[in-house]
């Protein structure tokens, strides 16, 4: 008998494919962060819902492992847990390819460049090439923003069905981050639609006051798209005039070569 395909956006309730145990361990990981780095049993099981005894088995169960530390009060993650991530990001062959492009691409126009996929309604970045230059975010690999007020966000659910694309703004929070961010409905779809269009997207101080950045996609041998590829800057030093008309064709010409190296390896 085939499993069924999880839906990451369903509801899962115990059953014969779904390990409950497994569930509640992800969930005391996804509990420490930067505002609780380091967590005592009770803050883990208020975060989490589990009991203290669920928590303490759990905790206990990823220390023996490796991945959580504990002075015998604070429990908090390992460099171990590191060794999840670099999982995902080692089989994927796309990245080996895109960061040698990136490198070169950054010292051509002096901006930083970053390649993220989609994850429910947020990006996820995946590589982060820096310019020299002092920007204000602070974000690395593995960092998550809302995917529908970002350039990465926009190329990327510019791939979606309609009905699909949908479902996922409907079940997105709204709020205004800079007095520019576009919270309509309406507004949304239709940058998104021109996104699909011309085949870049451009978003200027949506998600961050004084932060443009233009997006292009990643495509497999197939065609379709699985990540998405930007370059970001200051509106103090870079005008949205730039950016597009200056810095796009570069972008654009480096996800062509990225998506071309990575047909050639037929993943």
């Amino acid at each position: 008998m085939r499993d069924t395909p999880l839906d990451p956006g369903s509801n899962p309730r115990p059953g014969d494919s779904y390990v409950q145990s497994f569930a509640r361990g992800l969930e005391v990981i996804r509990s420490f962060n930067a505002q609780a780095p380091q967590q005592t049993l009770t803050g883990v099981a208020t975060a989490t819902g589990l009991t203290r005894a669920g928590a303490r088995r759990i905790l206990l169960t990823l220390q023996t492992l490796g991945y959580v530390a504990s002075d015998g009060r604070l429990f908090q993650l390992t460099p171990r847990i590191l060794d999840l991530g670099f999982a995902y990001l080692s089989s994927m062959p796309i990245w080996d390819l895109a960061e040698p492009e990136m490198e070169a691409l950054v010292d051509q126009v002096h901006e930083s460049c970053s390649a993220a996929v989609l994850d429910g309604s947020d990006i996820v970045y995946v590589l982060r090439v820096h310019t020299h230059k002092i920007m204000t975010t602070n974000l690395g690999v593995g960092s998550r923003l809302p995917a529908f007020w970002t350039s990465l966000g926009r190329t990327l659910l510019a791939a979606l069905p309609e009905d699909e694309l949908r479902q996922r703004l409907a079940a997105t929070p709204r709020r205004a981050f800079t007095p520019k961010t576009a919270l309509d409905d309406g507004a949304l779809l239709a940058r998104i639609a021109e996104a699909r269009v011309q085949g870049w997207c451009l978003v200027d101080q949506e998600l961050e006051e004084g932060l443009i950045s233009i997006a292009a996609p990643l495509k497999n041998r197939a065609g379709r798209t699985i990540a998405a590829l930007n370059i970001s800057g200051q509106a103090n030093r870079t005008d949205v005039r730039a950016l597009r008309d200056e810095l796009r064709p570069a972008l654009q010409r480096t996800a062509q070569r990225i998506s071309r190296l990575l047909a050639a390896r037929r993943a």
